[in-house]
């Protein structure tokens, strides 16, 4: 908003396909000075038209080639600042002519409010394409997101369009992440014997193919396996295993694609068949953690790489003390970092919740009961183990709440406490084998039907 007195009150007219709307500076003026209204303004916020046009600008029309009815949706949008879309007015036509306009920003903030996980509700579900089950789903920066089945990445834009899918040589695909709105990148298996498979950097609006990672040990280039994934501002890490001593965490720059990294597995420790990689910003270091069933015990440890050093770290072997860790119950299967109360988040399979400090180099695990579901409904779990393979509990954090996913529901956990205060389900697609959360919405992946979720905060309610 521009400041008190700059703005004159002129009436200024368009021509939008055909159809005549007035309106003043100041309502235009509320699209900022990056918007295509923005473009029709001096430095001092007086309108200036071409010279083509009248020399009367209050007789003036400024005529655009563009749909009137979402012009005038979006007129609207600048004068209440709420969003009334018409019945008949197709969503996606009205998202195509707000990113025309730049007014993107200002229809995303009327049409979903600030993301809180006990105010979500389920808007839309989408049937993939690809055969068989997804794997994993990435939230994008943008409000769009990726899927990974089998070896191919299917990528959907923030109007839930598909783009052209992405593929590493067509290997089995192990992790997906985005970099920025523009860039995925993919990690997958080795193909022995060609060196196909590894890691790429993807552009995600066409899939082309920017930069193929490789690893060098003793001077020569690896053909490796590409595990989970992370990224930094400028870095990518990516767990990794490799024929030779390859195993460990692999560190690339983002721009050029160059290695610049490699922490070596230490001996009776594991990191390159790591399950989940977490960039720790304030701490400026690398959260690693192996997870079971991947491997029989549990492995979490904090990497430096300016130190070169491991500089936290613990595992459930020989776990004891009063009361002793239970191996059936307390294989851990996700763990997430919260550097806001500077411990680490973990999950077993029948969704209890421990907690680790990580300002102690001793921890053990803090199990929470307020995290429990009732004992029948564990006891069925347990039934259910013995027929068939389960969808892990997977975790996530995202502004101040704590998320945990369990068969067909994700569990919101809130306060200082982790007070199970919300939960979210809807009635069909199976399991859920993976979400993500960016932005303002969430993404739910369900192991049947090859169909995600979509999940979104409504607006605020206007103020009068």
């Amino acid at each position: 908003m521009v400041g008190y007195g700059m703005i004159p009150k002129d009436t200024v007219s368009f021509n939008v396909g055909g159809k005549i709307f007035e309106t003043t500076s100041t309502t235009l003026a509320n699209a900022g000075r990056n918007s295509y209204f923005g473009a029709l303004f001096d430095d001092h916020w007086n309108l200036h038209l071409p010279q083509s046009q009248s020399q009367s600008q209050s007789q003036s029309q400024i005529f655009i080639d563009r749909n009137p009815e979402c012009f005038g949706v979006l007129l609207d949008l600048l004068r209440t600042g709420e969003l009334y879309v018409l019945p008949n007015l197709p969503e996606k036509l009205l998202f195509r002519e707000a990113q025309f306009y730049g007014l993107y920003d200002q229809v995303r903030a009327a049409k979903w409010g600030p993301f809180d996980g006990n105010c979500l509700r389920l808007t839309s579900s989408i049937t993939g394409r690809a055969p068989g089950d997804g794997t994993a789903i990435r939230a994008g920066p943008d409000g769009g997101c990726c899927v990974a089945h089998g070896c191919m990445v299917h990528v959907y834009d923030w109007m839930l369009e598909e783009h052209r899918p992405l593929h590493l040589d067509y290997q089995i695909v192990n992790d997906v992440g985005w970099l920025d709105a523009n860039h995925i990148v993919v990690s997958a298996c080795e193909r022995l014997g060609r060196g196909d498979g590894g890691m790429g950097l993807f552009n995600a609006s066409n899939g082309e193919l920017r930069h193929k990672f490789q690893v060098q040990h003793e001077n020569q280039i690896k053909s490796f396996t590409a595990g989970a994934l992370a990224s930094s501002s400028k870095m990518i890490y990516s767990s990794c295993k490799g024929r030779s001593n390859e195993y460990g965490i692999g560190v690339w720059d983002q721009e050029t694609g160059q290695q610049v990294d490699f922490f070596y597995e230490p001996l009776g420790w594991s990191l390159g068949d790591a399950d989940r990689l977490q960039w720790l910003p304030a701490s400026n270091c690398l959260l690693v953690s192996t997870l079971f069933p991947r491997k029989d015990n549990c492995y979490i440890s904090l990497l430096d790489f300016r130190a070169k050093s491991m500089v936290w770290s613990w595992s459930d072997i020989g776990a004891a003390g009063p009361n002793p860790i239970l191996v059936d119950d307390k294989r851990v299967r996700d763990a997430i970092a919260m550097e806001e109360s500077s411990s680490i988040c973990v999950v077993n399979e029948f969704e209890d919740l421990g907690f680790i400090d990580l300002r102690s180099s001793a921890s053990s695990v803090r199990w929470s009961s307020r995290s429990r579901l009732v004992n029948v409904m564990k006891a069925n779990k347990r039934m259910q183990h013995a027929e068939d393979e389960p969808c892990y509990p997977k975790l996530a954090f995202h502004n101040s709440q704590l998320f945990s996913s369990m068969n067909d529901s994700i569990s919101v956990f809130s306060g200082p406490d982790w007070v199970l205060t919300s939960r979210l389900r809807r009635g069909y697609g199976g399991p859920i084998c993976d979400f993500s959360i960016a932005g303002d919405r969430l993404f739910a992946l369900h192991s049947e039907e090859n169909v995600f979720d979509v999940w979104e905060a409504p607006p605020s309610p206007p103020t009068f």
